[in-house]
């Protein structure tokens, strides 16, 4: 609280002087304005919201169900996308006899292809393939793509050896 320190002043002196004015010296007590400073800042670190991590839903198959079970992929719908090291893709359309092309992952490459596909092909199914080669970062751009693009139908699926000695030939 504020407090009003009346200590000291003038002394009497002889008749027919006049008294001296009291010094009145004031004194402040701070206390519950810093009270009441930690309490605004304690209430609004309480009520806050922080922003929220963005994440990725990616649907994984349940590991009961047998490979036998999986849905059957039309070769004209399916496109598979192998993921290479050096920021390499290799994309062919099909399944089966594989004509393979390269580009990459710039907007005139592989976003171009893939919106191309998507307006001609409807209900296409992406077969995402990653090498071992390729990197973490390039997986997640190709995800992005398919989200970008609209594709709703992909998945990552684990290459055959068939498409490593083709890459290798592309070499």
């Amino acid at each position: 609280m504020a407090e009003l320190d009346t200590s000291g002043g003038g002394k009497k002196k002889g008749k027919g002087q006049k008294h001296k004015a009291k010094k009145k010296s004031t004194r402040v007590d701070l206390t519950p304005m810093v009270d009441l400073a930690f309490l605004l800042v304690t209430f609004f670190m309480l009520t806050t919201t922080f922003s929220k991590p963005q994440t990725m839903e990616i649907n994984m198959p349940v590991k009961d169900k047998e490979q036998k079970e999986q849905q059957a992929v039309k070769e004209s719908k399916a496109m598979t996308i192998i993921l290479g090291g050096n920021d390499k893709i290799y994309w062919y359309m099909g399944i089966t006899n594989p004509q393979i092309d390269t580009t990459n992952y710039s907007a005139n490459g592989m976003r171009k292809i893939l919106l191309e596909k998507n307006r001609e092909i409807t209900d296409l199914v992406v077969l995402i393939k990653p090498t071992e080669e390729a990197k973490y970062k390039n997986v997640v751009d190709m995800l992005d793509e398919m989200d970008i693009v609209g594709v709703k139908r992909y998945a990552l699926v684990d290459i055959t050896p068939m498409e490593l000695d083709l890459i290798k030939k592309l070499k």
